[in-house]
């Protein structure tokens, strides 16, 4: 018996999204290449995985059973050749270092100029990340290490923390919460948050409408679904319309307020902080990402 990778790739997307038309759009291929995929599978196989019916597919018991298998053999090819191509960037001298929200060589100069200092033969790379959604280490794939507030820490994910800073909120010039300069927790868990994409890590999502402190979501929320740090700073800019609000690492909202006219940054003053972190997969670790720990050490004075 013998079976191509990729068909195993088609069984896994097709068993997780639970449609053809679906998982077809996904992978980018037309809708009956890939059910004859399948097909060929399950007759390589000899064993039925999917019952077909008019709202998509289902697993039959010999489908869940085997799908755990087939994810594993996708998920170790997948980890295989991320492995290589961070291996093919330490060897030219290169780090992808991917960042949510404002760049890093703004927020936390100093570390970056003590790697560069340390390393002046690496080649640093920054690529503009969206915000964390499914599995982080499917999150990080393409890049050697995140800088950030830190995602879900599935199996095998490593964060050094570079700094630990208060959690602000950014509101409308205009609103109540600017007036003190500072705000307690107490005074913005019943305010309009921004609202994320479903698909966001949902505790990811909630550290920035302080869910930790309210023991579950804002019961008020806006209408846009955001994904993105760009998105984000688009619906900041619109605060003093909606009058919601939103909390992030302070230096990231003392920036923004600087920058966008009618928006203020009100420290709270007794919420659990931002520990704004490196973050990687250490199963692909790329050299260079210890050597950036270390400068992050270093440059925080911790050694």
């Amino acid at each position: 018996m013998s079976f191509k990778t990729d068909q195993l790739r088609y069984f896994v997307t097709v068993a997780e999204e639970g449609q053809i038309t679906r998982a077809a759009e996904k992978l980018y291929i037309a809708q009956p290449a890939l059910s004859q995929a399948i097909s060929q599978l399950e007759s390589d196989l000899g064993l039925q995985l999917l019952e077909r019916h008019p709202r998509g597919v289902r697993l039959t018991p010999s489908g869940e059973a085997f799908l755990e298998k087939a994810r594993a053999v996708v998920d170790t090819e997948r980890d295989v050749q991320l492995t290589a191509q961070s291996l093919a960037r330490a060897a030219r001298g290169v780090i992808e270092v991917g960042f949510i929200g404002p760049p890093p060589q703004m927020t936390a100069p100093g570390l970056f100029t003590e790697f560069a200092e340390a390393h002046p033969e690496a080649d640093v790379s920054f690529r503009e990340l969206p915000f964390p959604r499914g599995t982080t280490r499917t999150w990080l794939e393409g890049i050697d290490v995140a800088f950030c507030q830190p995602p879900d820490l599935d199996e095998h994910i490593e964060v050094h923390p570079v700094r630990v800073e208060p959690r602000t909120l950014v509101v409308p010039a205009e609103h109540p919460l600017a007036a003190g300069g500072e705000a307690r927790v107490e005074q913005a868990l019943g305010e309009t948050f921004i609202s994320y994409h479903p698909s966001v890590q949902a505790r990811w999502a909630g550290f920035h409408s302080l869910d930790d402190h309210r023991g579950g979501a804002p019961a008020a929320v806006t209408e846009d679904h955001i994904a993105t740090s760009l998105e984000m700073l688009g619906r900041l800019g619109g605060l003093a319309v909606s009058g919601a609000i939103t909390a992030l690492p302070d230096a990231d909202a003392q920036l923004v307020a600087h920058v966008l006219p009618g928006v203020a940054a009100v420290p709270l003053t007794d919420a659990a902080p931002a520990t704004v972190s490196l973050v990687w997969h250490a199963g692909r670790a790329h050299p260079l990402v210890r050597a950036l720990v270390d400068s992050a050490r270093r440059s925080s004075g911790t050694g």
